[in-house]
């Protein structure tokens, strides 16, 4: 597998506080989640001879609500946004000029993160995991626009977290 390279930049500093080592939880969820990408699915990027990127925002409601308004229509924040730059029908062609590949940008939502955990009566770590897991997923190529899609990205998700040891988020208590 290719080195992955996290780029990760805190903007709003209550993420510092709110989990601890944060850079090293990002690290984790990364080999976690690519790990089991290339033991368990046949992707040409985790193939390639050359370092990838992945730049991950950890930010704000205002902040995902003005990106989520100027680049999906939506004037409301969200969890997790994902930017995947990668054309999977001509990845080799596409990337073959660059010494690094950029697999796109995570930009995940401090007050709405926090707030689902509540909710969901989970850890602020294993939320994040999750979205990461759900970022991570989507700049692969993943979807979830039809019930088949959601379901297989839904699985990944679910078997990516129990090697971190995180419970099944789709379960139904």
């Amino acid at each position: 597998m290719p080195e992955i390279v996290l780029d990760t930049v805190v903007e709003d500093a209550r993420w510092s506080t709110a989990i601890e080592s944060i850079e090293q939880v990002a690290e984790k969820v990364k080999s976690a989640a690519f790990g089991y990408l290339q033991q368990h699915e046949n992707l040409e990027f985790l193939t390639a001879d050359k370092p990838l990127k992945i730049n991950i925002c950890l930010s704000d409601d205002d902040t995902v609500q003005g990106i989520n308004k100027e680049f999906r229509g939506l004037d409301k924040p969200t969890n997790v946004l994902s930017f995947a730059n990668l054309d999977f029908d001509n990845f080799a062609a596409e990337n073959e000029p660059f010494d690094e590949i950029e697999l796109g940008d995570i930009i995940v939502a401090f007050e709405t993160m926090t707030r689902e955990a509540d909710e969901q009566e989970v850890t602020l770590y294993a939320h994040f995991c999750h979205l990461l897991t759900h970022g991570f997923l989507h700049l692969s190529g993943y979807d979830h626009q039809t019930p088949d899609e959601a379901a297989y990205m839904e699985n990944l998700e679910k078997e990516i977290l129990q090697i971190l040891g995180i419970a099944n988020p789709y379960e139904e208590e």
